[in-house]
């Protein structure tokens, strides 16, 4: 039976990945600092559900707490390390770097540092879109030069990956770094766009709008991106490319794999959607664009399907409609 040290468990992404392979029958030790960035309560509900299964242990506490984590790895004995947990958002590493410094960069440094003493089979560390910064020539592809980020926590995430290389290539530990593509559904973050924007839609709320609208993103529904992941991580680097593309280091057992949707969609058409699911308009404050922020992300997805296979592509109004229906749920019982 196989063993995951999943970090980041009662996150969204996190809690979606423990549970999915739960029901493939792998045993789950979950790791979780429970910080106040949003709501605690949902962070705990996503804990609870997966408490539930006999094969899931949850440890709380934080990433810059070495001997905790140290002691949960070596309680969990893992096969692989799948590390998501992080302080996440653009616009808050504005306001508050420091976390950002203290969780992911000392956190991920210790969480390689486990994975080296425990000698996994792979190491698998989320990473972002964000990191393409100021590119411009699109699909994103993992081989393009990333070195001008336009935020904070991008720099940290690709801080995280030139971090990861080096210690693949020092100590041998297959790593793959995934850079996520705005990532939405059920269970999501309040601070992510579909939650804000359905919860003042339903409302009756404007909804802030930036960049007059003028934005495009690669919407992933985290079904499919937990689908990637869980076959990323029974292919760990070796020293052969897939294809000239493969961004395989010719140094170490390291690559990057980007997992997206491949279609961007309009954040007008992505507004649209979120109105068709709840039959309401939204009143939109157009806003100017924000520090930080990127106009378009699209995922070239050729890489990671050339490793795992085609991955799903749940389409935007079917994902929005998951997401809405949990959403209700999800306040009534709030």
């Amino acid at each position: 039976m196989k063993r995951a040290f999943v970090t980041g468990s009662a996150g969204f992404i996190g809690f979606h990945l423990a549970r999915r392979l739960l029901e493939e029958g792998w045993i789950v030790h979950g790791y979780d600092g429970m910080t106040d960035y949003y709501d605690v309560a949902l962070k705990r509900a996503r804990h609870d559900i997966l408490k539930a299964h006999e094969n899931f242990v949850a440890t709380e506490a934080m990433l810059e707490d070495m001997a905790a984590l140290t002691r949960a790895a070596e309680a969990c004995r893992p096969d692989v390390i799948i590390h998501l947990a992080a302080q996440a958002g653009v616009r808050y590493s504005i306001e508050n770097p420091r976390s950002y410094v203290e969780s992911n960069i000392v956190g991920t440094f210790n969480v390689m540092e486990v994975a080296r003493a425990q000698g996994v089979a792979h190491l698998l560390m989320a990473s972002t879109s964000s990191v393409y910064g100021a590119n411009t020539e699109m699909p994103y592809v993992e081989t393009q030069k990333a070195d001008l980020q336009m935020s904070f926590y991008a720099a940290t995430k690709k801080a995280n990956e030139a971090m990861a290389h080096s210690w693949a290539h020092i100590h041998g530990v297959p790593t793959t770094m995934f850079r996520f593509f705005t990532v939405y559904g059920p269970w999501g973050r309040p601070d992510m766009a579909l939650f804000k924007f359905t919860r003042a839609i339903l409302n009756g709320d404007p909804i802030d709008v930036y960049n007059h609208g003028n934005m495009q993103r690669d919407f992933t529904y985290v079904g499919d991106l937990v689908e990637g992941i869980r076959r990323l991580a029974r292919v760990p680097p070796g020293a052969e490319p897939v294809g000239a593309a493969d961004s395989l280091s010719p140094v170490a057992p390291f690559r990057v794999v980007n997992i997206g949707n491949g279609s961007p969609v309009m954040l007008g058409d992505f507004i649209a959607a979120i109105e068709e699911a709840t039959g309401l308009k939204a009143a939109r404050n157009l806003m100017p664009m924000q520090p930080g922020d990127v106009p378009a992300t699209w995922a070239d997805a050729d890489l990671i399907e050339a490793l795992v296979g085609e991955l799903p592509h749940t389409e935007i109004g079917a994902g929005v409609q998951a997401f809405l229906g949990w959403y209700r749920d999800w306040m009534r019982g709030a």
